[in-house]
């Protein structure tokens, strides 16, 4: 679920905009969602699904991105504000219209240090975010983000137009309206009237000119697609995710508004489950997310949901049972299990490090870039009193967030401890010359 029980660590809004940071979210569910909706439109592009990571922006404004790459970053404030499915899907196809088109690429020659070292930083930010219990992980990204989108995500509007219609071919392609995109475009192009301080991002990084969207109806009026409806399964992802997002990020009295008492769908209850949770009216929130699951009993992420509120009581050992039945629902999330070895790792049962430890190693096999599975992998290492693992554990969970200094020490520390030779010892050399190259690389954009 959204946020982690140490979700201390992720910055208000207001602390977010102090420190001129920004933070990513981790969420199996809407995660799941969001490749679903994707996943059609790479292949259309003729693009890796695997290759592409899609990464979730806890900020109210409406935007998305595309950086470092095969990187898209979409904030929860579009996913919100969104009026249905297709809009979502328009957006993401003409993002992976920039990364088919290499528009990015073309830009390199016209990054300056400081965009770069934000962008390094988000991308640092995305890979070390704290993924616990399944729930979403924060992290702090510190850097411009105006200038990085201002400087970096300027497309031309040449580059914008393309980018429609490469978009508006992958919708075509997959049977879908562009109806959605078009629908987004006129959004934005309502807000370039604004003042550079009111528009939301996506207006000041994505251009707008009346051609293109123009062009684009043109399209849509001769797509054998252009009446195509949202698919009923697209239809029920869109829903849970909003009910989840407004529920945990828009508080108690704003849910009660848009799914009130009255309102006994599993939408209305998914939403105030998360707000009664957020609240920590912990007793309200068990009696919805109960229901749900009298309900829908096979639905992994109602399972995840009450083991979260029961772990967040401080209740770790009543909340591992709701967590293993949402991983065993759910066997190939390794966000689920991650929040199923984390629980074994807090129940300070050394019985269970041994299954803990197999579970998060699996984890860092599917998701190598996951900084909290290497923590929770050294904790669980260390109470076994190998300390040699646990070192290499947290150098790569330091190298993985850009904390060379620290991966370096680490890795050092592991070698010495491990017989030269090892697969252990061989991946500690590894992190040492990665941490290495990192510390001149970073001397190296200083000094320019």
């Amino acid at each position: 679920m959204l946020l982690t029980a140490a979700s201390a660590i992720l910055p208000t809004a207001a602390e977010a905009q102090r420190r001129n940071s920004i933070s990513l979210v981790r969420d199996a569910e809407i995660e799941n969602t969001i490749r679903a909706y994707s996943a059609p439109l790479f292949g259309a592009a003729g693009l890796s699904n695997e290759a592409i990571t899609v990464h979730l922006v806890n900020d109210r404004a409406l935007n998305a991105f595309v950086a470092g790459g095969q990187r898209i970053f979409i904030n929860t404030g579009l996913l919100i504000r969104a009026d249905r499915p297709a809009q979502v899907i328009g957006v993401l196809a003409h993002e992976i219209g920039h990364i088919a088109g290499g528009h990015l690429a073309r830009l390199s020659d016209a990054i300056d240090t400081a965009s770069t070292a934000m962008i390094l930083s988000l991308l640092f930010g995305a890979a070390a975010a704290v993924a616990g219990s399944g729930e979403g992980a924060a992290a702090a990204v510190l850097g411009g983000q105006q200038v990085a989108e201002r400087n970096l995500l300027a497309f031309t509007r040449a580059q914008e137009s393309a980018a429609d219609q490469a978009g508006a071919s992958f919708l075509e392609q997959t049977n879908q309206s562009a109806s959605g995109l078009v629908e987004f475009l006129r959004i934005i192009g309502n807000q370039e009237a604004l003042m550079y301080e009111r528009q939301d991002p996506y207006a000041r990084t994505h251009p707008m000119t009346p051609e293109r969207v123009a062009a684009l109806e043109g399209r849509l009026s001769r797509s054998p697609a252009r009446n195509a409806p949202d698919t009923p399964e697209n239809l029920e992802r869109f829903k849970r995710m909003q009910a989840k997002l407004i529920g945990y990020l828009d508080g108690l009295p704003a849910t009660l508004r848009k799914y009130p008492q009255s309102d006994t769908s599993l939408y209305g209850r998914y939403a105030r489950a998360f707000a009664y949770f957020r609240g920590l009216d912990f007793q309200n929130a068990i009696k919805e997310v109960d229901g749900l699951i009298a309900l829908y009993p096979n639905d992994p992420y109602f399972h995840e949901l009450k083991s979260d509120i029961l772990l967040n009581q401080g209740k770790v050992a009543e909340s591992l049972p709701s967590m293993q039945e949402a991983q065993r629902l759910a066997p190939n999330e390794p966000l689920l299990a991650l929040g199923l070895g984390q629980r074994m790792v807090a129940l300070e049962d050394n019985s269970r490090l041994a299954e803990a430890i197999d579970i998060l190693k699996k984890v860092t096999v599917r998701e190598p870039d996951n900084g909290a599975a290497w923590q929770q992998l050294a904790v669980a290492y260390g109470r076994t009193g190998d300390i040699g693992m646990a070192s290499l554990a947290s150098a790569e969970r330091f190298l993985v967030s850009g904390s060379y200094r620290d991966a370096l020490g680490q890795a050092e520390r592991a070698s010495r401890m491990m017989k030269e030779g090892t697969p252990g010892w061989l991946r500690a050399q590894d992190i040492v010359a990665a941490a290495k190259d990192g510390q001149r690389e970073d001397r190296r954009r200083g000094g320019r």
